[in-house]
């Protein structure tokens, strides 16, 4: 079982995730002694969505094309409305999630990041959470919806909203020491 202290995990993300969805997790992850990297489709920045208008810019640390699931313990997906949906339309943004998912590693989604879950066809018989108003798509994706602070199903951890954030980290550092999940079976 790895320690948080030396895992890796990439918060993949683009233009228009929830501030606070990329924000908390990076920050608290590296508090806990893990090395995080902001993976995105470009280089350079990305621009946040702070609730009601455009947030603070972050720098990506690498591009997609540049790292592989091996090169990783945990992916972490942040919300928002624009970031999953951009990012669910790009084939090599999906093949990542489904890839991860098929490593049996840590997969942690917030918000409306289930989408991605949903593209990549790894939500079907899971117990997930979302925002509520994709509930509805969970469910047509086959997934088991709760209306829960947290839901974990064999190290894939989904959470509602911001407010959901501190339960949301904590278990993805859970699931990070616990290491792969064997059984869980591929997409």
């Amino acid at each position: 079982m790895p320690s948080i202290q030396q895992a890796k995990i990439a918060i993949l993300a683009t233009d228009g995730f929830e501030q606070s969805e990329l924000m908390v997790p990076l920050e608290k992850l590296k508090a806990a002694g893990a090395s995080v990297h902001v993976v995105s489709l470009k280089g350079g920045e990305i621009k946040g969505w702070d609730e009601t208008d455009w947030g603070q810019s972050v720098p990506v640390d690498k591009l997609l094309s540049e790292i592989s699931v091996s090169d990783y313990d945990a992916l972490v997906l942040p919300g928002g409305q624009i970031n999953p949906d951009k990012l669910r339309a790009e084939e090599a943004a999906v093949s990542f999630v489904r890839d991860f998912y098929n490593s049996k590693k840590t997969l942690a989604a917030i918000c409306h990041a289930p989408w991605l879950l949903i593209e990549a066809g790894v939500i079907e018989g899971r117990d997930v959470t979302s925002f509520k108003s994709i509930k509805t798509d969970v469910v047509n994706a086959g997934g088991r919806w709760h209306d829960e602070t947290v839901v974990t199903d064999q190290a894939l951890i989904t959470s509602r909203n911001p407010g959901d954030l501190d339960a949301f980290v904590a278990k993805i550092i859970e699931e990070v020491e616990e290491g792969r999940h064997e059984k869980r079976q591929a997409a």
